[in-house]
């Protein structure tokens, strides 16, 4: 996501995703729009506002009704996503951000809680805070004077949604907040790994369920909301089962250690030939033995056939070179792919030297070996002689 930070709350950075600048307008007008369903909905039971639908209505009332409405909204899911955060933080789990966008709220932990009470409490955090809002907002409704319609109808469409975000959330559509929660309680006589996996498969199913619903109702919302458990749910699945193969995994157990480079002044098609050669697809760029760049295939692919005898490798490279030390976790390596859009990273030692590189490949590899194997933390496999 494309965001930028607009504040900070407990030291924790508040993000606005550029989706949300587009989803913000977009409620204002609808719960402009629907003020007179609003009013009636508060006038029934339980609320019994007695509100003035007449005068909620009249002139451009309603727009800034709305407006009101839609900010205090995305307030409470502010709220909601700090809620997690400083139980997490209480736990010892930095935060990296909040972040508003087009379907709420994120919070980003830096380092997710395998121990099953601390990740029930964080969950559990955030529905807590909606309810708490929920209460409060319902407090203002019924003890503000009816003089002052257009704020008691403000908090009574906020105790609605906060209530109901509350209750959503609880539902069991991992990775929602229900969904840790199950997870968290599963893992109580399970594994994490396998608890993510049973959390997940439900997570799954009530996306499915979700979806046909939004497709019934040509509900665009419930729709993309499906579609983001889904992906989630299939997503940290399989991290977790990552972490868990990778545990006790370093970066040098699976780099490749005899390391093929080009030179920065070959040309591109020479540089082409190797690839076929050797079936590799990415090698680090040396100048005077000293590393200056890294070379792909798509690098070499964006140059003409018939220029390729004049163009170097210098003039294609990126001169970007990520490295991490070999004694990094496995998954700090793919982390640190994912961070920078690359598939492969140099590998130094203690003293900053060029030790070995490390791919998604070998990444995969090395996963494959200790799933088939059922070996985890010092895998039995055979180191690859270049890359």
């Amino acid at each position: 996501m494309r965001s930028f930070k607009v504040g900070s709350a407990f030291g924790i950075p508040i993000k606005l995703d550029v989706t949300f600048l587009l989803i913000l307008p977009v409620f204002a007008y609808l719960i402009g729009t629907q003020v007179d369903l609003w009013v009636s909905v508060l006038n029934g039971a339980p609320f019994e506002a007695n509100l003035d639908a007449a005068a909620l209505t009249a002139g451009n009332t309603q727009w800034y009704l709305g407006a009101a409405a839609a900010v205090g909204l995305f307030a409470g899911v502010v709220l909601h996503e700090l809620g997690h955060s400083v139980v997490a933080m209480r736990y010892g789990f930095p935060i990296d951000s909040i972040t508003l966008w087009i379907l709420g709220g994120i919070a980003s932990l830096s380092e997710q809680p395998e121990e099953w009470s601390q990740e029930f409490w964080i969950a559990v955090a955030g529905p807590l805070v909606s309810i708490a809002l929920g209460g409060l907002s319902l407090g203002a409704l019924r003890f503000l004077p009816a003089s002052l319609d257009a704020f008691r109808f403000v908090f009574g469409y906020l105790a609605l949604m906060n209530f109901a975000l509350a209750a959503f959330n609880l539902l069991p559509g991992f990775p929602m907040d229900g969904g840790r929660v199950l997870r968290a309680l599963l893992a109580r006589t399970r594994s994490f790994a396998r608890a993510t996996q049973i959390a997940a498969e439900v997570g799954k199913l009530f996306a499915v369920v979700l979806g046909i619903a939004g497709i019934i109702g040509f509900n665009l919302v419930l729709i993309a909301i499906a579609f983001f458990i889904y992906v989630g749910a299939s997503g940290e699945a399989q991290r977790t089962v990552m972490n868990a193969a990778f545990e006790g995994v370093s970066v040098a157990d699976i780099m490749t250690e005899e390391v093929h480079t080009v030179d920065a002044d070959d040309s591109v098609a020479a540089l082409m030939e190797r690839m076929l050669d050797e079936r590799h697809t990415g090698y680090p760029v040396l100048r005077d033995g000293n590393l200056v760049g890294m070379v792909t295939l798509d690098d070499a692919r964006d140059v003409n056939a018939v220029e390729r005898d004049a163009i170097r490798v210098e003039d294609v490279m990126s001169a970007d070179v990520y490295t991490i030390p070999s004694s990094s976790d496995a998954m700090d390596a793919l982390d640190a792919m994912q961070e920078h859009g690359v598939g492969r990273l140099v590998v130094v030692d203690a003293d900053g030297e060029m030790a070995g590189l490390v791919s998604r490949t070998d990444l995969m590899t090395a996963l494959d070996i200790i799933q088939s194997t059922g070996v985890s933390g010092e895998p039995a496999m055979p180191r690859a002689s270049g890359r």
